[in-house]
């Protein structure tokens, strides 16, 4: 059984795979405000989402804000292509300029151990899993998971909720 002090305490205690492979340590991500979404190239709800994901990001870059892309597979096999089938599809349709990761699974006992943290930190009338595709943590500049928005949330319906955030030292 681990002890206490071997959980992870932020967001910023975890490493992930790029969608190179590469491990990148979110601790990097420290002092920002995150907005970590499961995304999928082939939704109903993938238009509209990565359009407001990439106008958020946009407009609030520079002041802070980073958005963390995890493809997942999961649900409805709408995320069937390779990273760099999915890099080029968000890159060249979207013209994302945030991070899109490593596919993952988000829900079972294969998730990855980020998303296995974020539920655990934002469960609640949710419950634990992960319904579908675009479902969005907010995390402060501390790692701390503040809210979390379902699939059908727009992006730009939580700019305030991001906004508050940014403007706190």
């Amino acid at each position: 059984m681990a002890t206490q002090s071997n959980q992870p305490q932020s967001i910023h205690d975890f490493i992930v795979k790029d969608a190179k492979g590469d491990d990148i340590n979110l601790n990097a991500y420290k002092g920002k405000v995150l907005l970590i979404v499961n995304v999928a190239s082939q939704c109903g709800l993938t238009n509209s989402n990565y359009t407001e994901l990439t106008q958020l990001y946009q407009k609030y870059k520079d002041q802070g804000l980073e958005i963390l892309a995890f493809p997942c597979n999961q649900f409805g096999s709408q995320e069937p292509g390779t990273n760099e089938e999915i890099q080029e599809f968000v890159c060249t349709r979207f013209k994302a300029e945030y991070p899109v990761f490593d596919k993952v699974d988000v829900n079972g006992s294969n998730a990855a151990p980020i998303y296995k943290y974020l539920k655990s930190a934002k469960g609640g009338m949710f419950g634990d899993g992960i319904k579908w595709n675009f479902s969005k943590f907010l995390v402060d500049k501390d790692g701390q998971v503040v809210d979390r928005y379902a699939s059908t949330t727009s992006p730009l319906s939580i700019e305030e909720d991001i906004k508050k955030l940014l403007q706190k030292a």
